[in-house]
């Protein structure tokens, strides 16, 4: 009999014997000596876990411990300082398919092997990956795959080149990358498509450099009309992360408005009250706020743009506010009360630094290839192969 957690496994038969053949139709890239360990999941107390084909459990000492057959889902539980799974027990298991093989992980399928490592918030889960077949379950998921492959291609050198960077910073032992915009959103095998595994192989190993380093290629949706230079944004001058005109005006989020309530707000900025104003106190030369004073029956407060936006969850830090005011009459005119709310009206979405990717997206319609993209985006930096 089926367990719940296995039963949940075989919910998705019909997605392994009906499109796997599909699924291989996505052929890997050839194999090249470089692997990437990604972050899935994270302080987790159980973990659904299978394999499409037949799979080895190796423990922490490379030890062939156990054999997983094909398609059926089994729990990883985490015991004080242990993982248990498939009646086997170690700080840290791997899952290893048969070659051709795919790992399930909670609700999705991936290239490469899992393993499973103990820590004292719970069980990480890292996905070990080639580089290219990481690039084609990040490209999907990062960028619409309908787009024109000279867009995807740019976006292909951007995330390759962004994921040796912080490969080569990370200082976490355990992995390189997470799976979210902390990093790169990467959905394995769902964010693939030959599309994207099409602009992988086009730019396979090629990354920016500066000054014969990999560069740092940050990238976002869009700006709202101008990209913007580094030290406006995060510290520190970045001569490659300069800021240029952007071609993103037919993006859904090249302008937005947002409304917010005193109620809302008083939650959202607690300890000030009702909020009398909200003035920003620096721009940036392109708009961008920096700081914001804001004014509340109960205190004033100060924050950066950055955390402003993120208070508020706000599309980028482009914006300007205007309050609701309810007017009072008086004997001589209409007084103004405190604000009922205020309205939000900005541009862009995201940081604004590196690459536009709805300007990436003007810029191939427009007939210019992927390597004219990125030297828009990313001044004074050279294309090269890295492997």
């Amino acid at each position: 009999m089926l367990s719940a957690f296995q039963f949940k496994l075989h919910r998705y038969l019909p997605f392994c014997t009906g499109c796997l053949s599909l699924l291989l139709s996505l052929v890997a890239s050839p194999a090249i000596a470089l692997e990437l360990r990604i972050a899935l999941l994270q302080g987790q107390g159980d973990v659904v876990i299978g394999s499409s084909t037949s799979a080895n459990i190796v423990n922490g000492q490379g030890t062939t411990v156990g054999a997983l057959p094909p398609l059926e889902g089994f729990f990883a539980k985490s015991t004080p300082g242990a993982v248990t799974f498939f009646g086997k027990k170690g700080w840290q298991l791997s899952i290893e398919p048969s070659e051709g093989g795919f790992v399930y992980i909670q609700d999705r399928w991936y290239r490469g092997q899992v393993r499973l490592v103990t820590t004292s918030q719970g069980i990480s889960v890292i996905n070990e990956v080639d580089l290219e077949d990481y690039l084609a379950g990040v490209i999907g998921k990062e960028m619409p795959r309908t787009w024109p492959q000279e867009a995807l291609k740019a976006q292909s050198v951007a995330a390759r080149s962004f994921a040796l960077y912080r490969k080569g910073k990370q200082k976490n032992p355990l992995y390189d990358l997470v799976n979210t915009t902390k990093d790169q959103v990467y959905g394995g095998i769902d964010g693939e498509a030959e599309s994207t595994r099409a602009a992988v192989r086009a730019t396979a190993g090629q990354v920016l450099t500066y000054q014969g380093n990999i560069v740092e290629a940050l990238f976002h949706a869009n700006s709202g009309g101008h990209t913007e230079n580094s030290e406006q944004v995060f510290s520190g001058v970045i001569p490659y992360l300069r800021g240029v005109p952007d071609f993103d005006q037919e993006a859904p989020n090249f302008q937005w408005s947002v409304n917010f309530s005193q109620a809302q707000l008083q939650q959202k900025l607690s300890g000030l009250g009702n909020i009398l104003a909200m003035t920003p106190q620096g721009t940036t030369a392109h708009g961008r706020v920096k700081r914001i004073k804001i004014v509340g029956e109960q205190g004033t407060k100060i924050m950066k743009g950055r955390e402003f936006r993120r208070a508020l969850k706000l599309k980028s830090t482009l914006f300007q506010v205007v309050p609701q005011s309810d007017l009072v009459a008086s004997q001589a005119q209409a007084v103004p009360s405190k604000p009922s709310g205020f309205t939000i009206n900005g541009r862009g979405h995201g940081h604004g630094l590196g690459m536009s990717q709805w300007g990436a997206l003007a810029l191939a319609q427009r007939g210019n290839t992927y390597q004219q993209i990125l030297q828009h985006y990313y001044k004074n930096t050279v294309l090269q192969t890295s492997y």
